[in-house]
């Protein structure tokens, strides 16, 4: 049998502050209720929420342009977590909601775990894109680069997805093929131009013993 309760601030998918919405006793209980997102619809706190209504709002309004500053600060924001995988890109182990928020903070925004809305633990390399929810009316999205190494990572970047080990290598020969390719012409640039300064050597020694003979 559904409860109803008083919403205390923005729930996706549920209401805005101030609805009385019907909830399961479930999640009332252990979610709502407990981490004072909500309070029990009856008529004392109806009365309470009525008489708190404009500190409440209030209070609300300061977090959000908080959480709106920060979103500045880290909307569209990549940041890189190295795992080990083997070459199907499977990791060995996951990215939780707890890695995601410390790469974030060491990027230079402190968010907390619960902030991330991650529905199942990362486990592929890849490139992955993941909410980060800085206030009930406030969300962003971030990316999440998961890498065996800073080298792959700057390849997936680059790419904008996972990149296999046979394109790694496929890669790797194509830079060095460019390189010497480089090299080459820069040889080459180097030898042209050391023959027509030779050229202009020899016709200038040309003109002086022609010069002499006068």
């Amino acid at each position: 049998m559904a409860v109803e309760v008083i919403l205390l601030e923005r729930i996706e998918n549920l209401g805005q502050m101030g609805d009385v919405v019907k909830v399961r006793p479930g999640f009332a209980r252990n979610f709502l209720l407990p981490q004072q997102k909500a309070l029990r619809a009856n008529k004392a706190n109806r009365a309470l929420y009525e008489a708190q209504r404009a500190q409440l709002e209030a209070e609300n309004l300061k977090r959000r342009q908080e959480a709106e500053q920060v979103s500045g600060k880290i909307e569209g924001l990549q940041v890189t977590v190295i795992r080990q995988a083997g070459d199907n890109g499977q990791l060995y182990g996951s990215v939780t909601g707890r890695d995601i928020a410390d790469a974030v903070t060491v990027s230079g925004a402190t968010i907390g775990r619960s902030q991330v809305i991650l529905d199942r633990p990362i486990k592929m390399l890849g490139l992955h894109p993941v909410r980060v929810r800085l206030h009930p009316e406030v969300a962003v999205e971030v990316s999440i680069n998961v890498a065996r190494s800073e080298a792959e990572a700057e390849l997936q970047a680059k790419a904008g997805r996972f990149v296999s080990s046979d394109e790694q290598q496929a890669a790797e020969e194509a830079a060095e093929a460019e390189l010497e390719a480089a090299a080459e012409e820069a040889a080459a640039a180097a030898e042209a131009a050391e023959r027509e300064a030779a050229g202009e050597t020899a016709d200038e020694a040309d003109e002086d013993s022609e010069e002499r003979s006068a």
